[in-house]
């Protein structure tokens, strides 16, 4: 019973680290149907060569299917089978025809990225005839073997599915339930990170600050990964929205009580863009908070409890400790129940502690379920009358279902890499030619992935980059493995599995280190077929660089895409969705009917990511220019900072049509006005449409407000938190005139 805590405490750090445990069970799937079919091939004599076939068949088989229904997976993976049969006997037949082989293999290489552009069906059925062609270059297949590869296929896949429906079933629910988990457990890492930052030595604020901004984003990609598989594990389209309001709650509300922590630890009002922007200077730190102060120790206290609301299950919630905490915290969202502060930025504190047990409770509601109700207090009573009221909006709201028109032509993403992709893997072929005539399909592997998952010449240029590091990494372990294993076959078998599981588990933390297992995994599959040597390994770095240089090549002559261009694109979609955000909720709160903003926030949410994404190349350590990498991040942190304060914005405004606490105010709309002109002022300047505006700035949104005569709302009210998100718009926007080169000046 001692250990039960920690082995608690290790296993929710390990769902926070892979939510949805989709890495854990993309490996272990993977390990099981290559293990399977290596069993069945075993019991039935098959060589070696054949068994290597069968393995790498059962892994692609695996991994290129990610439809995410159970239909949907089960129909593609029993069209791959046909598909991996005629790319199989078409290696077969080209085999000895080099010339006509090589054309073909181009061809192949062009239909499968081609392929892409009809969704994940399309790439699955392309990627399992471009990777069995390279397994029939791999183990040099000829026509007299094909009825045993046959066989061997047809085994790889049923093993494969044997291994997806039965022994590591993944359902859209399971799923969606792993990735929920996952949010509470970042969420309650979130709570302790915000619980340290209270005690922390001056000295130690830079590395607290670092752990709170890291455990920030961690928590909003999983909201964002949420929100991609709400659609398909979701019971229906209520119970959907329902999960996707409460999440977003929970997370601007544990944001926002980063920031009032933040505050409170400052000498003056922190700055939201320091949760935000890596290296950000650490606020000016009074003496606001002491660790004897009472004040202190009622927040440490509450900030536990909080903590306890999160991460206690639903089922253990028996007797009355979770609710006489739940009733405690949600009191302070009455003026008259928050304990006595030091200051009123401390104070702030326990307010912001309320909406976030607010927000836990809703979040509890919506993924459990009903819950007990013989203990709440009224304040808890009020909040469970709130949701039922928001709840019955979801049915009221219409969501916008208008798509943007898709691009055509050479201007398709899909088809444009298609004939990237084809020309750099003809100079590959070519030069892989000179090194050896025996194993170029190395060079021509790596062109075609470097292509993959990426949009533009400098996310080529890294991703080419790490893959090499990974190589040559792996080549040294490769060695070390070959040696160890020496002539013990199913030793090398085990440690392939290890392997291959590794380069699943770690395929979306790092490329480089993906990469790394790749090739320590080759050298063994060379020693089981009996061709390693130290000139082989060597030969794959070789062809590693080679390939990747010829996919920039190509990425630089064929149809390039700068990386300036994508991200100034990317740069424009960020901004219009702030702007529909933004204006909105401004509506909203302004008193005008009622839109799904939600949705409109995780569109934000999608473009800023794509951005994030596409300036990787920019603020990428081995970038030679230092300044741009700065002005990237600058630029993206602020980016970040606006979304924050456009979902709070989102979130707040949908409350409007019944809530009883938070009401319309019109003056609003006038003073988001500037905001909207502004928004439009740097869209133009992006997309170089009209590069004669500026951006106005001016005395503030609070001010504005104070000229009309009605005075300004309390400070502890929620239109005045309103104003503060509005006023924080209006300066990120501003300070992204500066590193766009767009002039800033007085309204004339």
């Amino acid at each position: 019973m001692a250990r039960r805590p920690t082995l608690t405490a290790t296993w929710d750090r390990f769902v926070a680290s892979d939510p949805g445990l989709l890495r854990l069970m993309a490996g272990v799937r993977t390990v099981a149907a290559i293990g399977l079919a290596l069993a069945v091939l075993a019991l039935l004599g098959t060589d070696v060569t054949h068994m290597v076939a069968g393995a790498m068949a059962a892994m692609v088989a695996t991994f290129a299917i990610r439809e995410k229904t159970v239909r949907g997976q089960a129909v593609t993976l029993a069209l791959g089978l046909p598909t991996a049969l005629a790319a199989m006997t078409l290696g077969a037949l080209l085999h000895s025809l080099v010339v006509v082989g090589d054309a073909f293999f181009v061809a192949l290489i062009f239909g499968a990225v081609y392929c892409r552009r009809f969704g994940d069906r399309g790439t699955a059925l392309g990627l399992i005839g471009f990777q069995v062609y390279f397994v029939s270059l791999f183990v040099n297949a000829s026509v007299d073997q094909l009825p045993l590869l046959f066989g061997t296929l047809a085994i790889a896949f049923a093993c494969s599915a044997v291994a997806r429906f039965a022994l590591v079933p993944q359902t859209p629910q399971r799923v969606l339930g792993g990735l929920r988990d996952a949010f509470r457990a970042r969420l309650a890492q979130l709570v302790d990170a915000q619980t340290l930052l209270l005690d922390a030595a001056p000295e130690d604020l830079d590395d607290v600050l670092d752990d709170l901004r890291r455990h920030t984003a961690r928590l909003h990609e999983s909201a964002l990964m949420i929100q991609g598989h709400l659609e398909d594990g979701a019971r229906d389209d209520a119970a959907a929205a329902l999960i996707q309001r409460r999440v977003a709650d929970a997370e601007v509300a544990a944001e926002r009580l980063g920031m009032l922590l933040l505050t409170a630890r400052s000498a003056e009002r922190a700055d939201t863009l320091t949760l935000h922007l890596p290296g950000a200077p650490v606020p000016a730190t009074g003496k606001l908070l002491r660790t004897e102060d009472e004040s202190t120790a009622t927040l440490r206290r509450d900030l536990g409890a909080l903590r306890l609301m999160v991460a206690r299950p639903a089922e253990a919630n028996r007797g009355t400790a979770v609710a006489h905490v739940r009733n405690r915290l949600l009191g302070y969202r009455d003026e008259e129940a928050i304990p006595p502060g030091s200051t009123l930025a401390v104070q702030d504190v326990f307010r912001g502690i309320g909406e976030a047990a607010r927000a836990v409770l809703g979040l509890r509601l919506a993924l459990d379920g009903p819950q007990d109700e013989s203990d709440d207090s009224p304040a808890t009573t009020r909040s469970r009358e709130e949701f039922d009221a928001e709840d019955v909006s979801l049915t009221s709201t219409e969501k916008d279902e208008s798509e943007a028109e898709d691009p055509s032509g050479l201007d398709r993403p899909t088809t444009r890499a298609a004939f990237q992709v084809a020309v750099g893997s003809a100079l590959a072929i070519v030069g892989g030619e000179f090194l050896s005539s025996q194993r170029w399909y190395w060079a021509v592997l790596t062109c075609w992935v470097v292509f993959l998952n990426t949009a533009s010449t400098g996310e080529i240029v890294v991703k080419g980059y790490r893959r090499l590091l990974g190589t040559v990494l792996g080549v040294l372990a490769g060695v070390a493995l070959a040696g160890a294993v020496g002539q013990h076959t199913w030793v090398a078998f085990v440690l392939v599995l290890v392997c291959v599981f590794a380069m699943f588990f770690t395929a979306p933390l790092s490329y480089a280190l993906m990469s790394f297992f790749v090739t320590a995994m080759l050298g063994l599959l060379y020693t089981l077929l009996n061709t390693y040597s130290l000139d082989v390994l060597v030969l794959r770095i070789e062809e590693t660089a080679l390939g990747a240089a010829c996919g920039i090549i190509a990425a630089m002559l064929v149809l390039p895409v700068r990386t300036d261009r994508r991200t100034d694109e990317l740069l424009a979609t960020v901004l219009e969705r702030l702007g529909e955000v933004v204006a909105g909720a401004v509506e909203q709160l302004s008193g005008g009917p009622a839109v799904d903003l939600l949705d409109k926030a995780r569109d934000l949410d999608t473009a800023l990511e794509d951005l994030r994404a596409s300036v990787q190349p920019l603020t990428h350590p081995i970038t030679p220019l230092r300044e741009r990498r700065q002005t990237a991040r600058y630029l993206v942190a602020l980016l970040e900072t606006s979304a924050y304060h456009a979902r709070s914005l989102a979130a707040t405004a949908e409350l409007v049509p019944y809530s009883k606490r938070i009401g319309a105010d019109p003056r609003l709309a006038r003073a988001a006005q500037r905001i909207d002109h502004n928004i439009a002022v740097l869209v133009a300047h992006v997309n170089e449409t009209d590069t004669t505006g500026r951006v106005e700035s001016g005395a503030s949104i609070t001010a504005m407000l104070e000229t009309d005569g009605l005075g300004m709302p309390a400070a502890n009210t929620v239109t005045f938190r309103v104003l503060r998100h509005l006023q924080r718009l209006d300066e990120n926007i501003t300070g992204l005139a500066r590193p766009l080169d767009v002039p800033v000046g007085p309204r004339v």
